[in-house]
């Protein structure tokens, strides 16, 4: 009912407008007639006007300028009014309409010439109107006013009709062909509720924002007395207008332009927008309304976009500014005000996917944007491979992985499902723990170390991992300083950065480390080489000169390492240690080693396997590492066994090697029956003078010979289904594994001298067996090497702004054939290689190409240290592993090995790296790049200072 009020006004209007002279001439007559009138029962009150007379009279020139005021009049009292009640129709959308309201422009003119007496009641309802409504009416001098002032009115408005009736046509025909599809709509409308909203929402697809009522007898009550606003309105605008004639084109022209701009912000902004009519005013609206959008997307998280207003903003041509800052026609919670059930669809450019169970971080402002996607330098930064390297689903046939080979691997973790719970709101705080700034989750899990049963085989020094990795972050140890660069490194390190002074009370004396003001100094000694750990080296090398460092031998293991020094000083021999020590009384030896840029790791000889293949190093060393090889069958020493190269050999400096006294006779004496039973050689025993020490030195043997020759069978031979290369939480055993006897099988021959070795495929990779990437495996192999130099000459050398003078620790999170850390090669840097365990077993090549690695699971925290590592690099590892485990904890992973001022490079699917990147940020990473290609991307960051000021609850931690 209200729409056709609606319509029958705008009928009125065009009649009126159409023929100002017969409207001179009928109010002429009128005011006559109403003058004698008047003079005739002066005596005798006016009679008031009623309501009915009042909503019947309308100001014909004045109405079309009034239309265009009243649709922002209106609004805000329509809302105030039914705020419990179904929302009236948009003021533009007149609903049902009359027929003749829908005719063309000519049938317009020609139907209006037909309509003088109706306009010339109108008037003269009007006039009789004039006095206001109430009062005497006995004066005549009043009377003649009124009279002069109604006949300028009606000049004035004839004039101004005159001037507006080509413009009020052509908006009313533009109205009605809009009221047209508004019509067909409503009438689906009073059928079906469910069709009302359908419509609704494919009419706010096509703009025509319309609200439409489900209750008649409301709209028809509120519309009238909207109706009757409006006409008291028109009669305050006329007596405005009788002012101002002068100006009336000039205001018309003004109402026109304000009308168009309204209804495009209006289109915008869901008819939300003041109802001001300065241009500045509805901008500073906009920016309001940006202002608190961005606001509540980032509480929630997240932004959400839409290709429809995009569209829509172009099809509108509006200005530059509101295009790019304000992509959205709807705020989030405007959207959801009006369609709570519509879903934002997100846009296409963006490659992105939302994963609310994937990140973290509500403190970052920036955390809804996406990767900046710059096709340009997407071009020239991933052109390193002219082909996406994927790897083939037939090559996993050919190739077993870790997970595969530990069948006794305990469950340490629970499955968890891949879903979307909101992990962009998630605050992060820091650790609250007693390890504090040391906190390493798998080796401080103080729950679990209570439940232990027995520590006898250092249980307690070995990996407890929580069911689902901490997304609490470490906090900074005080006055934390940018770890000085290698090598200087190598002899100091900043002492608040690793605040420890116990080892250097305790071991001082030895020249492991001492307190030298701020700074914490190393002389290069350890227990056994007091003097020089490049005496001590070079004192091996004269006793067994096959060991050839830098050439025969270029991979070692350092059991008991302490502070690295002589895996340390090894690099000046051109030879990589793996060194390992345990978390324990000589607190952070191995963080100190790492401070130093001397690679090493936490872990333990206790009830487990190393997380090594077997018969990859090439010298096993252990030097004073307290130890107790000869116990329970020499299964400790059977470990080493496993993972020594057959011809590779065990340097064990210790004091029953050299010493006199009871225990180490013992000692010696067990030692010797181990060793020849494991058909171990004693290749040397000598004794060096300088630093007063000897080592006995011994070599595995490269058949089986002995072993078949032995006449007790202690310890025993393995199971021939016992895989040595299975090394993830498997159990030691007291047993030998046979050495390999084909030709073509890895072990039977020495790997090729340092540095060729880096880049020749080993022999025993078979050409008929397919490579990871779906060639032939020896091919594959050199096809990787390219590829990462590529990368790495033209990418990571020149277009990521790192300063690799300043790089010294790396890793590889996900390492294949290790050609990211041979193309390193040239660089003073030392590369960890990690295999991921659900990952073809690849570690085995590392090592044969003479660089090391480790096998890890990324679903868990790694045995190092926080602030351990300058740069890490991971090549799709994030799309494989958030199939398994959540990112948020493995982000707070990589924030934790990270040192400040840290770089992470990472190469994956473009909605992953949109994923790494909001965590990043929320993390308060600094991300310099982003770059995406044909569904690929990079991304490089840089870890900065920040800290939250809270802590989690101990329990979360």
């Amino acid at each position: 009912m209200a729409l056709g009020l609606r319509s029958r006004s705008n009928k009125r209007s065009l009649s009126s407008n159409s023929y100002a002279s017969t409207v001179t001439i009928m109010v002429f007559i009128s005011v006559c007639v109403l003058a004698v009138w008047m003079l005739n029962y002066s005596n005798s009150g006016v009679p008031q006007t009623s309501t009915s007379a009042r909503t019947a009279t309308t100001a014909s020139a004045d109405d079309a300028q009034a239309q265009v005021i009243k649709k922002n009049t209106n609004s805000d009292d329509d809302k105030n009014n039914n705020i419990n009640e179904t929302p009236k129709a948009f003021e533009d959308n007149p609903g049902d309409l009359p027929d003749d309201a829908i005719k063309s422009d000519d049938q317009l003119n020609n139907s209006t010439k037909g309509s003088g007496s109706s306009t010339s009641s109108s008037d003269q309802d009007q006039s009789s109107t004039g006095d206001g409504g109430g009062g005497g009416g006995d004066n005549k001098q009043d009377t003649s006013e009124v009279l002069k002032d109604q006949k300028e009115k009606e000049i004035s408005q004839t004039q101004l009709a005159e001037d507006q009736s080509g413009s009020v046509v052509e908006h009313n025909q533009q109205q009605a062909d809009h009221n047209e599809q508004g019509t067909q709509k409503d009438s689906d409308d009073q059928s079906d509720h469910k069709k009302q909203k359908g419509a609704d929402d494919q009419s706010e697809k096509n703009g025509d924002q319309f609200i439409t009522s489900d209750d008649q007898t409301n709209n028809s009550q509120s519309n009238s007395q909207e109706h009757q606003d409006t006409n008291n309105n028109d009669k305050n605008n006329n007596s405005e207008r009788d002012k101002k004639s002068d100006n009336a084109d000039q205001q018309q022209n003004a109402a026109s332009s304000e009308q168009q701009q309204r209804q495009e912000q209006e289109f915008l902004s869901n008819g939300k927008q003041g109802n001001s009519s300065q241009e500045s005013q509805n901008d500073q609206q906009q920016q309001q309304q940006q202002q608190n959008w961005e606001y509540n997307a980032s509480k929630s998280g997240q932004l959400q976009y839409s290709d429809e207003t995009s569209n829509a903003v172009a099809s509108l041509q509006v200005q530059s500014k509101e295009s790019t800052d304000q992509n959205f026609s709807q705020t989030p919670s405007d959207q959801n005000k009006k369609n709570p059930e519509k879903t934002q669809q997100h846009s296409d450019s963006d490659q992105k996917k939302k994963d609310g169970g994937s990140g973290g971080g509500g403190n970052a402002t920036n955390q809804g944007k996406g990767p900046a996607t710059e096709s340009n330098s997407g071009d020239s930064l991933l052109s390193g491979d002219n082909t996406v390297r994927k790897e083939s689903k037939e090559s996993k046939k050919s190739w077993s992985t870790q997970a595969a080979q530990s069948e006794n691997e305990k469950e340490r973790r629970k499955d968890e499902s891949d879903s979307q719970d909101g992990i962009y709101g998630y605050t992060w705080q820091l650790c609250n723990v007693t390890a504090g700034p040391d906190y390493i989750p798998c080796l401080d899990n103080e729950k679990a170390l209570k439940k232990l049963r027995s520590t006898k085989h250092f249980e307690h020094r070995e990996r407890h991992c929580l069911p689902e990795g901490p997304t609490c972050l470490v906090p900074l140890p005080e006055g934390y300083k940018k770890s000085i660069a290698w090598p200087k490194s190598r002899d100091k390190i900043w002492y608040h950065n690793v605040p420890h002074t116990l080892l250097a009370e305790v071991k001082g004396h030895q020249n492991w480390v001492k307190v030298s003001g701020e700074f914490l100094t190393f002389p290069g000694g350890g227990t056994q080489f007091i003097h020089g750990a490049l005496v001590y080296i070079d004192f091996l090398q004269n006793a067994v000169p096959n060991i050839a460092w830098g050439k025969h031998t270029r991979v070692i293991l350092d059991v008991g390492c302490g502070v690295a020094s002589f895996g340390g000083y090894l690099f000046d021999r051109d030879v990589l240690t793996m060194s390992f020590a345990p978390k324990d009384e000589h607190e952070a030896q191995v963080q100190f080693a790492l401070e130093r840029g001397i690679p090493a790791i936490s872990a333990v000889m206790g009830s487990q396997r190393l997380p090594f293949p077997s018969r990859v190093f090439d010298v096993v060393h252990c030097a004073r590492c307290r130890v107790p090889w000869h116990r329970e069958g020499g299964m400790l020493l059977l470990e080493l066994n496993r993972v020594l190269r057959p011809g590779g050999y065990f340097v064990w400096s210790a004091t029953p090697v050299y010493r006199k006294e009871q225990e180490d006779i013992e000692i010696w004496k067990e030692m010797s029956a181990l060793t020849a039973s494991m058909c171990w050689e004693v290749v040397a025993i000598k004794k060096d003078k300088v630093n007063s020490v000897g080592a006995a030195i011994y070599r595995k043997p490269t058949s089986n010979q002995c072993y078949d020759q032995r006449k007790q069978k202690q310890p025993p031979m393995c199971k021939n289904d016992d895989d040595p290369n299975a090394a993830w939480y498997v159990p030691l055993q007291a047993c030998m594994h046979r050495a390999p006897t084909d030709k073509l099988e890895r072990g039977t021959k020495w790997p090729e001298k340092w540095p060729s070795r880096l880049q020749t495929p080993p022999y025993w990779l078979n050409s008929s067996q397919m490579g990871i990437y779906g060639k032939p495996a020896p091919q594959d192999f050199s096809t990787d090497y390219e590829h990462w130099k590529r990368v790495i000459s033209n990418t990571y050398m020149k277009s990521l702004g790192i300063n690799w003078s300043n790089v010294r620790n790396c890793m590889d999170m996900r390492a294949v054939y290790g050609g990211f850390a041979a193309a390193l090669k040239d660089l003073k840097v030392w590369v960890m290689n990690v295999v991921n365990i659900d990952s073809p077993d690849t570690l085995p090549i590392i090592y044969e190409r003479g660089l090391f690695g480790i096998y890890h699971d990324w679903c868990e925290s790694f045995s190092t240290y926080p602030r351990s590592y300058d740069l890490l690099h991971a090549d799709h590892l994030f799309s494989k592993l958030k199939k398994r485990c959540k990112l948020a904890p493995v982000l707070a992973e990589v924030d934790r090995i990270v040192r400040p001022g840290g770089k992470f490079i990472v190469r994956d699917e473009s909605s992953t790296i949109g994923e790494v990147e909001n965590l990043l940020k929320s993390l308060h990473w600094e991300v310099s790049l982003t770059v995406s290609k044909n569904q690929e991307g990079m991304l490089s960051a840089q870890k900065g200072n920040w800290r939250p000021t809270t802590y989690a609850d101990r329990e979360s931690s």
